[in-house]
């Protein structure tokens, strides 16, 4: 299996509303395996193809025979995955494209029957494969955490006492991993289930609060697969351990296209070095297998994704990825752009081995440098009393061996990392000379908390995994967020009777994730002392409430009363006074946080009762796009009118910068004339 190439699909998904209403032309075509694209300014030139192992064309409907369904991307790529991780492979499969060219759909997808994405099918087909092959002799465990690398920053998305920024270190025989990431232990597939809507929920909730979308961050789910196998003839225990890394990249965009400016610029200006890295390493691996390349150089610790998928882009992983394409003509230079990147990557031939060792192994190397480090430090004189606290945990190992246990393969030479304070330099035994105690000491801390994990047993793995569990329903408890009837996991469902808000997002996967119930009698919002807590930009601390009031006739009547001051918006006419809500209200709070109010009794009554339904949303889908365009139109603002203004602003000072670019050149020309002058003038006087 080593040397295999990196596996390649593309995707074309169908129009967008935007698209539709700009009457796109689609530029895109699939015939087999091949790929091409026109360039509508240049209709007349031959089409650029190209060929990959996959070409999924799913820009049609199901009725059409050429249609690419989510089983069918998931039977041609997640299932050959799953399999090499049951070979005992580490596997990643990663998708990249432009915004909204259905990354997140073909990773995740949607909860109806028949839209999941690769992740929930994967993780389900893990555990169903699992259950058949149980037996005495061989036993399976399963681990996962979930990360988001936002702005070059690490957030844990499962950890709920997880505030701050994490640090991605690298271990001499871990490699590249992120210190103190949570890695919890699971038993079903329910279990991943909640897990993922519990850190998709946790995404949300930030991503609101700062005014972000999921797609301006890279998401990272990773499974970690232990088979423990027992030879009867030996009567010796052996380990596979595969790592699997799912990964959902930022959509690369232009600030032109995308009208990027002040804080999105920042934002897109950090995704869009962590993609450009990404690009240069894939280009660089490219080269080196091509023979291109005269340096094995590879700029890995340029961003913090690159690094931490260091493994998975040409080292010890099977890798797939997936290139999610938008077929309209307007979006031509992305997509071309996307699937020159693609084709790059096809080139990469990444070096898998079976992780198969026994566990006592890596613990004994782990104590070993234990072992270095304690007397690099009484070399430098640090007592031993000093060292009193730290101790090893002794014993045979009872936990789950990470990533890879073999010897990792010698790191590709990397540049030194940005003084970001997220990435922390490499260590190696040849370099302990150069250690100084401080480092030496939080070496020494790290490497033991590692063996503690190695050494934890599957029970206190699952004890551990149920506290974050219920600090989690705490902490989303504490901020209105709905927790189920039965007391169990949080999870989006709809109540039958009860009256409740849903958000709504720009990114289709954080819509309706967060559920927040308006209870009897009166329902506060704000940032304190309140039922349901928001923050972010102008949420004021008693923002505005809710009264549910029973009424004779047996129906619940739900009245909005906002706070003085606080901006709130139903239907995107500003409330002044207490206004009756009727079931599919859009609500908007402050600027981010919007939300679609649902009172499914009334409207099960009008419905009895043959009411016609008011006048309101049309066919169009009543999600953010509605919520803020409904609002923009109340507000008397023109969208087009917006829109066309943005662009003499852009053109204004993209002129602007041009005059000054030409005023530079000039005064550097006449700099320039000026010293060759009196070069000249001085060489004349020496002839002289």
């Amino acid at each position: 299996m080593a040397g295999a190439s990196v596996k390649v699909a593309v995707r074309v998904r169908p129009f967008n509303a935007r698209e539709t209403s700009q009457d796109a032309k689609c530029v895109v075509s699939m015939q087999g395996n091949t790929t091409s694209i026109i360039n509508p300014k240049q209709s007349k030139d031959a089409p650029k193809s190209f060929t990959f192992d996959y070409s999924y064309w799913s820009h049609t409907s199901v009725e059409d025979p050429q249609f690419a369904s989510q089983q069918q991307v998931y039977r041609d790529i997640g299932e050959e995955m799953l399999l090499h991780a049951f070979e005992g492979y580490n596997v990643c499969i990663f998708a990249y494209g432009q915004t909204g060219a259905g990354k997140s759909y073909t990773m995740m997808g949607r909860q109806e029957p028949g839209q999941q994405g690769i992740v929930p099918q994967l993780c389900e087909d893990l555990f169903s494969r699992v259950n058949v092959n149980q037996s005495a002799q061989l036993s399976y465990s399963v681990e996962v955490s979930y990360m988001e690398i936002y702005c070059e920053r690490v957030r844990d998305l499962l950890n709920p006492k997880s505030r701050g920024s994490l640090r991605v270190r690298e271990h001499p025989i871990l490699g590249p991993y992120v210190q103190d990431l949570s890695k919890l232990a699971v038993t079903s597939y329910a279990d991943i289930a909640d897990l993922m809507d519990c850190g998709n929920k946790a995404r949300t909730v930030a991503a609101t609060n700062m005014n972000e979308t999921s797609s301006r961050s890279h998401a990272v789910f990773t499974i970690v697969f232990t088979q423990r196998s027992h030879d009867q003839l030996t009567g010796l225990d052996s380990e596979k351990v595969s790592k699997i890394s799912l990964v959902d990249l930022a959509g690369s965009e232009r600030a032109d296209s995308s009208g990027a400016r002040g804080m999105r610029l920042k934002e897109g200006a950090n995704i869009n070095k962590s993609l450009t890295t990404l690009g240069k390493v894939i280009s660089a691996l490219a080269d080196l297998q091509s023979k291109k390349r005269k340096s094995d150089f590879i700029p890995y610790r340029d961003s913090v994704l690159t690094w931490l998928l260091k493994e998975n882009l040409g080292g010890n992983s099977r890798t797939a990825m997936i290139a999610a394409l938008s077929p309209a003509d307007i979006n031509y230079e992305e997509t071309l752009s996307t699937l020159r990147y693609a084709d790059r990557t096809k080139q990469i031939r990444c070096n898998a081995v079976i992780n198969e060792d026994p566990n006592a192994r890596l613990i004994r190397e782990l104590q070993e440098e234990v072992a270095r480090l304690r007397e690099l430090l009484m070399a430098q004189g640090l007592s031993a009393s000093a060292l009193g606290g730290l101790k090893v945990e002794e014993g045979s190992p009872g936990g789950v061996l990470p990533a890879a246990s073999s010897p990792p393969a010698p790191a590709s030479p990397s540049s030194p990392p940005p003084h970001n304070g997220e990435l922390e330099p490499s260590f190696s035994p040849s370099a302990e000379p150069q250690i100084g105690p401080e480092e030496a000491m939080e070496r020494l801390q790290e490497t033991e908390k590692i063996i503690a994990e190695l050494n934890e047993t599957w029970e206190e793995k699952l004890r551990k995994t149920e506290a974050l569990r219920m600090e989690r329903e705490a902490l989303l408890a504490e901020m209105g967020v709905a927790v189920r009837e039965d007391g169990g996991t949080v999870g989006v469902f709809s109540p039958k009777k009860t009256p409740h808000l849903v958000n709504l997002n720009e990114d289709p996967l954080m819509s309706e994730c967060l559920l927040y119930h308006i209870k009897d009698g009166v329902t506060r919002v704000g940032q304190v002392d309140v039922d349901i807590k928001l923050t972010g930009q102008f949420i004021r601390e008693q923002h505005c409430l809710f009264r549910s009031i029973p009424q004779p006739d047996g129906e619940v009547m739900v009245t909005l009363e906002p706070c003085e001051g606080a901006e709130t918006y139903v239907n995107g006419k500003l409330v002044t006074e207490p206004l009756v809500l009727k079931s599919g209200n859009r609500i908007v709070m402050g600027k981010n946080h919007v939300f679609r109010f649902n009172h499914p009794e009334q409207a099960r009554l009008e419905r009895e009762r043959g009411v016609p339904p008011p006048p309101g949303p049309p066919s169009e889908p009543v999600d953010w796009n509605f919520a803020q365009k409904e609002l923009l139109e109340q507000q008397g603002i023109d969208i087009k009118l917006e829109m066309e203004k943005r662009l003499q602003d852009l053109e204004n000072q993209y002129r602007k910068e041009k005059e000054e670019a030409d005023l530079l050149l000039e005064q550097q020309r006449l700099v320039r004339g000026k010293r060759e002058s009196n070069r000249a003038w001085r060489w004349a006087i020496c002839r002289f």
